[in-house]
């Protein structure tokens, strides 16, 4: 309570100051019997103090600052009052004769204008953030010891290294001529592209130079036209033999059809004999022709000829593996028993020293053996020398080949160019011909039907000249299984 009564005769001890708003108001709130209230509690401190006239005091000078910039008792005089001369008089030109005078209007601004237009005087709030900069301690005291070292004579070391650069090799560029040379060549306006006359690896960073089409662009995928005619035979009134080449070229696509579902079929067919049943089949004994004796341990025993065979061909299997596991324990005998003997022959007798003399003879054989294929490899390279002649044929012989070979690979390259490409996970179809039998063409365009789909047409054509993937059509797949519910109102009738 004291320091709001010591704002109080603060605010009342201000020398000069003129409130715009009259104290009466304040002086009837005053007037009344004040309400004793405990102070001591922080709670009542804010309910029951009296700060209206220090409210007050704040909005006068704010009012104050936004009307005339400040507090109206520090503004001079000269702002505050002006001397009153009296009413002056305008002069007023006199209007010439044959002229009609004319009020100018003057321009005043809209009120919406007006409202809009900021009214207050006091300046706006000061953007610390915008003239703070981060490090600036460290970079003043960095900047005033480069000046004390430049002072000094000392560089730093960015410097001293962009001065030791090796300067760059500078190409004479060619002068821009004058306008006014009269030697100068002729320039057409509607030519080709101007001359760029800028650095090209400028131009190149900058992204102001024209990217380079790439060749594989200019090149179409297929040199199948666009749209394909049809053969003499699909008129509508077609000579015969052409109607009959066009029924046949039909009938060899039919039969090649035919032929791979036939081959898938067989492919995928089932012996029902030799897959196993329940049924029991009785045995029934083979003719007497089909029966042969086989001799085993002194026994003839009669059976069919395929059983026969089946159990010779068994029986010698067997006796031919028992051979060979006799065969590997008697050589694993005899490596066991050699090992045992270099054992021995290792354990009691150590390896003897060789003598100078084996070692001369040693070296002297391996330098025969040396001098020897030196002889063969030049008697070999003199032998060439006759065999010029069919070397020669060789080579030619080869040539001939790769240039049959390069011929035959441009061919084929030449021929993929008319076919589809394998461009997806799906091989292309070429389109069904649409053929007419000769019972079915019609005898002029009045009985004409049309046949076929455009659409269909025009995406097999793309498809063909390798422009899209073949497709298929997609599946439909019900997420949900599909719920059949009788509507109460059938239910009641029925």
């Amino acid at each position: 309570m004291a320091a709001v009564k010591r704002l109080k005769r603060v605010a009342a001890s201000q020398p000069g100051f003129m409130s715009f708003k009259s104290s009466a108001g304040s002086d009837d709130l005053n007037s009344g019997q004040r309400k004793r209230v405990n102070k001591n509690k922080k709670k009542n401190w804010n309910k029951h103090s009296d700060i209206q006239d220090v409210l007050e005091f704040l909005d006068d000078v704010r009012l104050q600052e936004r009307a005339t910039g400040g507090l109206i008792s520090e503004k001079p005089d000269d702002s505050l009052f002006f001397v009153d001369i009296g009413e002056q008089r305008k002069y007023v030109q006199p209007v010439q004769e044959g002229k009609k005078g004319k009020k100018k209007s003057k321009s005043r601004p809209l009120r919406i204008d007006l409202i809009l237009q900021h009214d207050s005087l006091v300046p706006p709030p000061k953007d610390v953030l915008a003239h703070q900069q981060p490090n600036a301690k460290k970079l003043r005291r960095i900047a005033e010891n480069a000046e004390k070292l430049a002072a000094m004579g000392v560089l730093p070391r960015r410097l001293k290294r962009l001065l030791n650069r090796r300067p760059a090799i500078t190409t004479s560029k060619s002068k821009t001529e004058a306008n006014n040379f009269p030697d100068r060549p002729y320039y057409d306006l509607w030519g080709g592209d101007a001359k760029e006359t800028a650095d090209p690896y400028y131009l190149e960073q900058t992204g102001k130079k024209r990217v380079k089409r790439p060749e594989k662009l200019n090149s179409k995928p297929s040199v199948l036209p666009a749209v394909e005619v049809i053969a003499p035979g699909g008129s509508y009134n077609p000579d015969f033999f052409s109607h009959q080449a066009l029924l046949l070229e039909a009938h060899e696509v039919e039969v090649k059809r035919e032929k791979a579902e036939l081959r898938i079929e067989r492919q995928l067919a089932v012996n029902r004999e030799d897959t196993a049943t329940e049924v029991q089949q009785q045995y029934t004994p083979p003719p007497a022709s089909q029966l042969s004796l086989f001799h085993n341990s002194d026994l003839y025993v009669v059976c069919p000829a395929q059983f026969c065979l089946t159990f010779l061909s068994v029986s010698l299997q067997e006796t031919v593996f028992q051979e060979q596991v006799e065969g590997l324990v008697e050589e694993d005998e005899d490596d066991d028993d050699e090992e045992e003997e270099e054992v021995s022959i290792r354990g009691g007798l150590q390896q003897e020293k060789k003598t100078e003399k084996e070692r001369r003879r040693q070296r002297a054989d391996k330098i025969k053996s040396q001098q020897k294929q030196a002889a063969r490899a030049f008697t070999d390279k003199k032998q060439q020398l006759f065999q010029l002649r069919s070397i020669q044929a060789t080579l030619k012989s080869l040539e001939q080949q790769t240039r049959e070979r390069v011929a035959q690979r441009k061919a084929n390259q030449e021929a993929e160019k008319s076919m589809p490409r394998r461009l997806g996970r799906l091989k292309f179809q070429a389109q069904d011909l649409e053929v007419q039998l000769s019972n079915e063409i019609p005898g002029s365009l009045r009985t004409l039907k049309p046949e076929g789909s455009v659409l269909k047409e025009r995406f097999k054509s793309m498809q063909k000249r390798n422009m899209i993937e073949p497709r298929e059509r997609a599946k439909f797949k019900r997420r949900h299984k599909v719920k059949y519910v009788e509507k109460r109102a059938f239910k009641e009738i029925t």
